[in-house]
């Protein structure tokens, strides 16, 4: 049994460096992502627990069908879950796409890094919002992994990065 993570990271620490196996629905888009490579611009990470799941699928679909928004404040989407690549794909097909990258963390490492896994080593439905800089500039971990962050919230934390 994993035990609960404690807090790793905290608003106004540089965002820890990852490098994951991801799709993004397109033929070649089944590569390693770097969270480096999205410097110079707002990111937020999507933490969240299981693909197909109901309450992942609502999430993960609404902020696709809001990605104009997102796109609006110039944020790059990454979501970030402990299924495969594999799964990812499937999951992503069946919900017709999605319009940002789903990255694999099989090990839970990079959870393990932020700070978000639960009592029983699951992931916690969580957000951080990095500014161009890679500075955590909000962060906000679901304590029953039931609710989730409006799009419009998001878009108004990225704004606020100025």
């Amino acid at each position: 049994m994993t035990s609960q993570s404690k807090v790793k990271v905290h608003v106004g620490d540089v965002a820890p460096e990852f490098t994951l196996p991801g799709t993004d629905g397109t033929a070649g888009g089944h590569r390693d992502y770097a969270l480096r490579e999205f410097r110079g611009r707002p990111v937020v990470l999507v933490f969240y627990p299981a693909d197909n799941s109901p309450v992942c699928t609502v999430q993960l679909t609404r902020y696709s069908a809001d990605i104009t928004q997102l796109d609006g404040v110039g944020a790059q989407v990454l979501a970030i879950s402990p299924q495969s690549v594999e799964v990812h794909d499937g999951f992503a097909d069946k919900q017709g796409g999605f319009k940002f990258p789903l990255l694999s963390d099989v090990d839970k490492a990079v959870g393990e890094q932020y700070g978000i896994l639960g009592p029983l080593g699951f992931y916690r439905r969580s957000i951080f919002v990095l500014d161009a800089a890679g500075v955590i500039r909000y962060g906000y971990r679901s304590i029953t992994s039931l609710t989730f962050q409006p799009t419009d919230a998001l878009v108004d934390h990225v704004r606020e990065l100025g």
